[in-house]
C-alpha cells in the first residue's frame, strides 16, 4: 500500500495513524502544501488522507495551494474513484471539492467530546466495531453547513450536524479527532489561530485543562482510532 498524505501545517500530521502505517509497512509520502511542497502524481498510490490545519476553506487568496489541493481532491474522489480520509480541514476540503459548503460554525466545538452515530454511521463500514456514543476531541471553528449530494451523515453532534459522513462508499471524514497523541494538545496550543480560539472558548489556562483532559481520553482516542483505521485499510485494500 502506497498512501498519500496531505497536510497544511507541520504539527497536523497523521498522529496515531502514522504508527499503525508504520507496523502494517504502509509506504507513506507526505506533502507539507503550507510549505510550498507540489502535489505529485496521483497515480502511484492506493489511499488519500487529508489532515487539518489552522486555515479555511474560503482563505484562497491567502493560502493559494488551497484551489489545486481542492481539484486534486476532487479528481481523487470523482474521478478516479480512490479510497479517501479527512480530519478537521481535510474533512471540509472533501465536502468543499464535492459541491458541499464549508462556513463559520454556530457554536464553535472545542475540547474533549462526544458526537454519536447516525443509522447511517452505525451501518456503515468505516465505522464498524465502535460504540454508537465516540468520545473524541474538538477544536473547529468551521463546519459543513451544506452536505454535497450524495453524501451521508454519519456522525453528528448538538452542535455540529456532520461530524462525520461519507461519499459513495471510498470516502469518509470527520470533523473530530481521534488521531491525537500525547503531544498534540500542546503543539496543536502554539499555533496563534487555534490558542485564540481555545482562549475564547474555555478562558484563561484552557491549555493545560484541555491537555490533562486530553491525556485521561487518550487510551480511548488510540482504540478507537486503531479500529477506524483497520476499517478504513479494509476498505482500502479491497479498492
Amino acid at each position: 500500500m502506497r498512501v498519500l498524505i496531505f497536510q497544511h501545517v507541520a504539527c497536523e500530521h497523521p498522529g496515531v495513524f502514522r504508527d499503525f502505517m508504520g507496523d502494517d509497512g504502509v509506504a507513506t509520502h507526505t506533502v507539507e502544501l503550507d510549505e510550498g511542497d507540489t502535489i505529485p502524481d496521483l497515480d502511484p498510490f492506493d489511499a488519500l488522507i487529508v489532515m487539518g490545519g489552522p486555515m479555511d476553506v474560503w482563505q484562497k487568496s491567502a493560502h493559494p495551494w488551497l484551489a489545486p489541493e481542492i481539484a486534486a481532491i476532487r479528481d481523487w474522489v470523482m474521478v478516479r474513484r480512490r479510497p479517501f480520509l479527512g480530519f478537521c480541514l481535510g474533512h471540509q476540503l472533501l465536502a468543499e471539492a464535492l459541491g458541499g459548503e464549508v462556513g463559520p460554525a454556530a457554536t464553535p466545538e472545542i475540547g474533549v467530546m462526544t458526537v454519536e452515530l447516525t443509522d447511517a454511521g452505525t451501518a456503515n463500514p468505516f465505522l464498524a466495531g465502535v460504540a454508537r456514543r465516540i468520545p473524541c476531541f474538538q477544536w473547529h471553528s468551521a463546519e459543513v453547513v451544506r452536505l454535497p449530494d450524495g453524501a451521508q451523515v454519519l456522525a453528528a453532534s448538538s452542535a455540529c450536524p456532520v461530524n462525520a459522513m461519507s461519499w459513495d462508499g471510498h470516502a469518509f471524514s470527520m470533523q473530530f479527532h481521534i488521531e491525537i497523541t500525547a503531544s498534540t494538545v500542546g503543539e496543536w496550543g502554539k499555533i496563534p489561530e487555534y490558542a485564540g480560539a481555545l482562549e475564547s472558548a474555555l478562558g484563561e489556562g484552557a491549555l493545560d485543562r484541555l491537555e490533562e483532559e486530553a491525556g485521561r481520553q487518550m487510551t480511548d482516542f488510540n482504540a478507537i482510532s486503531k479500529q477506524l483505521y483497520s476499517n478504513f485499510m479494509t476498505i482500502a485494500r479491497r479498492g
